[in-house]
């Protein structure tokens, strides 16, 4: 799926007669966002954290590197990396079935796609440690409205109707490409490559590693448990390689 979205994405930057792109999922989510445990292939240390890096880095850069509008219609549960790229489109609406979750602290991963910084400044700091933090707050759409997290929040039998509006509106007026808060690209594109060396570190660390073990245990999913719990309990040994 992120490889159609990647692919959909280039040729939407290169296709002269789409002016906006509608960002939306099939109902009844929005995203539920990567599969941490599949995202992982035994390698040598040092290649899997470069892979970790560049994929993480690469997946937000299409978004902040994105040439023409972009409007995300998050139409249910959004969660993750979901929330986060979201975030990084010129606005977000939301249906009042729209959810965000970001429960990077509950997974032992580290803050990604620019929401160490990008967070704060839409929803101020209180706001942004309660989704981030251990809280783990999930604000329905209504509440993201609320909070500055998304623009507008509609009925969601209106949301494509709604967005669809608004992005003729954009396509009318020539809208430019905009990031939200006040960082430029430049800052942005650091902040992501600074997150995206963190994630890889959290994704190779013992927290992680242990959750993602109970995480598949209690799914039946033995082996892939079991290859978790391996990495966990031998973690201090290979990071060595690293």
């Amino acid at each position: 799926m992120m490889q159609s979205l990647s692919n959909n994405l280039r040729q939407a930057a290169s296709d002269d007669s789409i002016q906006v792109v509608i960002l939306t999922g099939s109902d009844p989510y929005y995203c539920a966002g990567v599969n941490l445990a599949g995202s992982l292939k035994l390698r040598h240390p040092k290649k899997l954290k470069s892979d970790i890096v560049a994929h993480n880095q690469e997946l937000f850069e299409q978004f902040l590197k994105f040439p023409k509008p972009i409007l995300a219609a998050v139409n249910g549960p959004a969660i993750g990396a979901a929330v986060t790229s979201a975030t990084l489109c010129d606005a977000i609406i939301a249906s009042e079935k729209a959810t965000f979750s970001t429960p990077f602290a509950r997974l032992g991963v580290a803050r990604e796609g620019c929401s160490s910084v990008l967070f704060a400044e839409l929803m101020g700091e209180e706001n942004a440690e309660r989704m981030l933090g251990s809280q783990g707050w999930v604000p329905t759409g209504q509440e993201a409205l609320e909070a500055g997290l998304v623009q507008w929040c509609v009925s969601h039998e209106k949301l494509l109707q709604e967005a669809q509006k608004i992005a003729s509106d954009w396509a009318e007026s020539s809208r430019p490409r905009t990031l939200r808060g006040s960082r430029s690209l430049n800052e942005l594109m650091s902040v992501n490559a600074r997150e995206s060396i963190e994630v890889a570190d959290s994704f190779l660390d013992e927290p992680f590693l242990m959750g993602q073990f109970r995480f598949l245990w209690n799914k039946k999913k033995k082996g892939p448990a079991l290859m978790f719990f391996a990495l966990g309990v031998t973690n201090r040994l290979w990071r060595k390689l690293l």
